[in-house]
């Protein structure tokens, strides 16, 4: 084969050659792809360490005031927040059929999964956009601002303090997904990924999965536990 049509690369492949997606400061491939997944869980434990603060947090806090937190904990919506569950896993299958997808050369169905990962995250925040909408009317606000009558506990502000502040979180890093996997799949649309080169689906594959198994924890611990 000549060096033009290596470069061109066969029939569902990507229209690059994978050493146009090598920096100039790597020898080869293999050590750039190796490099990028390095830094990408290096990225996800400094993540891990973020969220493991809040986790504390919601510990110390939860021993603390142990009462106000199990009495404002069932002013969460389970049936809400089982919905996003269940996206959000469905999102991650999606995600990771798409990387598969992206191996195999196969464009289109890597086009759709992409698509329908998308879509699911975007229904996860529309979900959670109607919860803290009926949060905010009921005035079950962080801190000082919590104005809600009926609870027999002292400090029920303490508790959607946390929850605010760990769903919110939880929800940036769900819209930077968003915008990484739009990203990718703009890219896909272009024929730049192939079974040759699929790293930056795979890389934002590794932090979706991250965000997802976030809400894996968040959900039993914000919504079920007492």
């Amino acid at each position: 084969m000549s060096a033009k049509a290596e470069a061109l690369g066969g029939a569902g492949e990507s229209k690059l050659s994978p050493q146009f997606h090598v920096a100039h400061h790597f020898d080869k491939a293999d050590t750039q792809f190796d490099a990028g997944r390095m830094g990408v869980w290096l990225f996800l434990v400094t993540e891990i360490l973020l969220f493991g603060g809040l986790f504390c947090a919601f510990a110390i806090f939860r021993s603390k005031y142990f009462p106000s937190f199990v009495e404002a904990h069932h002013h969460l919506d389970r049936v809400m927040g089982g919905i996003n569950t269940i996206v959000l896993i469905t999102s991650s299958f999606t995600m990771a059929l798409a990387v598969r997808s992206a191996q195999k050369n196969e464009t289109k169905k890597t086009t759709l999964l992409l698509a329908i990962t998308l879509a699911c995250a975007a229904g996860f925040l529309v979900v959670k956009y109607f919860e803290y909408s009926h949060k905010i009317h009921d005035g079950l606000l962080p801190g000082g601002n919590f104005t809600a009558a009926d609870f027999a506990s002292g400090h029920p502000g303490i508790f959607f303090a946390i929850y605010f502040m760990m769903t919110g979180i939880h929800g940036v890093h769900v819209v930077i997904g968003m915008g990484l996997i739009l990203w990718i799949l703009l890219r896909n649309q272009k024929n730049e990924f192939s079974s040759r080169y699929y790293a930056p689906v795979e890389n934002v594959g590794l932090y979706w999965h991250l965000v997802d198994l976030v809400w894996i924890f968040l959900f039993p611990l914000l919504y079920l536990v007492g």
